[in-house]
């Protein structure tokens, strides 16, 4: 490593006629630092590809970040001047391929590029994240490129298609309300942090470090990442995501038989509610009361002003699942799931918005798998063959009865 001169080497310079005006190095801000090393995956991006970024849906997540990001420092005038020198491949000479790129304003121009925009004053925070953030983003920063993503690609988008098709449903996710680590197997589909996750693969069965049975998953996510997480850190994930949802497998087919009688519906949904009320009772029994019913409209406009209603407890509810169903007599199922149910009916007295005591009679302790359960075997045919029993909160066989 060379020395730095020192005032006596300096002087002997001068007495010689050397210029020894002494240029010291520019220090780069923190914001300079990123600008940089934005730039500098950009530039592996081109050497590994022999071309810039694209834009398009075609192209994987990577690469769209990149194209976005250089679309940014091509207008940014202080990320041109300081990346300037270190264009040895001339990237921001080329002009952009996309014709509909969004103009942005400062703010969110510094965000596609990771730099906070600054502000008037330096004492301001600006977004301080919290710890449960940070953990979020160790997990997303633990993804990697799916490298073989155009065979998973497929599988999103029919997903998707049966999601909007009402073929397949999505239910939230509970913790203490039936899903369990064994309920993640390979094939099955969830929602996590916003994306769509596909379980690829699972491996052997292995013990945990706490004696319990564990395996490693290959996770494939619709953004064209993946990651390797064991059964218990996915199930933990899912448990944390206020908003991650498990979805269900394909819809089988029509509930009931395709002969259609004069008061059948074309479509119907099952509905499961959950109350939202402080009361001690609802509060001690949350994770397992749930009122069950079916409706030809609309569940949202079915539960609008739930708050006002001794039916929904007097508060407002939400809604934990639904289940699409074809063909159906809306009476006749919502009768037979509450028979079903019967022995789990949860006999409670409230007083409505004029005191007089009310007998709720859709509401049933009874855990979210039990009525998932109920649904599959309403399909089947194989409800006529067993009963509820609500001391074990499971289906067992029905002797001598139908």
């Amino acid at each position: 490593m060379a020395k730095e001169f020192t005032d006596e080497d300096d002087a002997l310079l001068a007495e010689l006629g050397v210029d020894v005006e002494k240029k010291k190095a520019a220090k780069l801000t923190p914001r300079e630092e990123r600008i940089i090393a934005g730039f500098e995956e950009i530039q592996r991006f081109v050497d590994e590809h022999g071309r810039p970024p694209r834009h398009g849906e075609d192209n994987d997540i990577f690469e769209r970040i990149y194209a976005v990001r250089l679309d940014q420092l091509r207008k940014l005038e202080e990320a041109q001047t300081l990346l300037v020198t270190i264009d040895h491949q001339g990237i921001l000479r080329i002009e952009s391929s996309s014709d509909d790129e969004e103009e942005l304003d400062d703010d969110e121009l510094l965000a596609e590029l990771g730099i906070e925009a600054s502000t008037s004053d330096i004492s301001e925070l600006k977004h301080v994240r919290s710890s449960s953030e940070k953990k979020a983003a160790e997990e997303i920063a633990n993804r990697e490129k799916c490298e073989d993503f155009k065979k998973f690609k497929p599988l999103f988008d029919q997903v998707k298609r049966e999601l909007d098709s009402s073929v397949r449903i999505t239910r939230v996710i509970r913790k203490g309300a039936g899903f369990l680590k064994t309920d993640i197997k390979e094939g099955e589909y969830f929602i996590l942090g916003g994306q769509t996750l596909y379980v690829a693969e699972m491996g052997e069965e292995i013990e945990a470090p706490n004696g319990e049975s564990d395996a490693r998953l290959r996770i494939i996510y619709s953004n064209g990442t993946e990651s390797n997480l064991l059964q218990r850190s996915l199930q933990r994930a899912l448990y944390k995501d206020d908003t991650s949802r498990r979805i269900s497998e394909p819809n089988a087919g029509p509930l009931f038989s395709d002969e259609r009688e004069d008061d059948d519906l074309e479509t119907g949904t099952i509905y499961v509610l959950r109350s939202q009320s402080d009361h001690p009772e609802i509060d001690k029994n949350r994770e397992v009361l749930h009122k069950i019913g079916v409706t030809g409209g609309g569940v949202s406009k079915r539960i609008a002003g739930a708050a006002d209603q001794s039916t929904y407890l007097l508060a407002d509810v939400e809604v934990v699942a639904t289940y699409k169903l074809h063909n159906i007599n809306r009476t006749k199922l919502e009768n037979l799931l509450h028979k079903i149910f019967a022995p789990a009916r949860w006999d409670i007295e409230i007083k409505d918005r004029f005191g007089k005591p009310v007998h709720p009679r859709e509401w049933f302790l009874v855990p979210l798998q039990a009525i998932d359960e109920a649904v599959e075997r309403i399909k089947d045919g194989s409800i006529r063959h067993v009963r509820y029993n609500p001391d074990t909160a499971q289906f067992v066989g029905n002797a001598g009865s139908n």
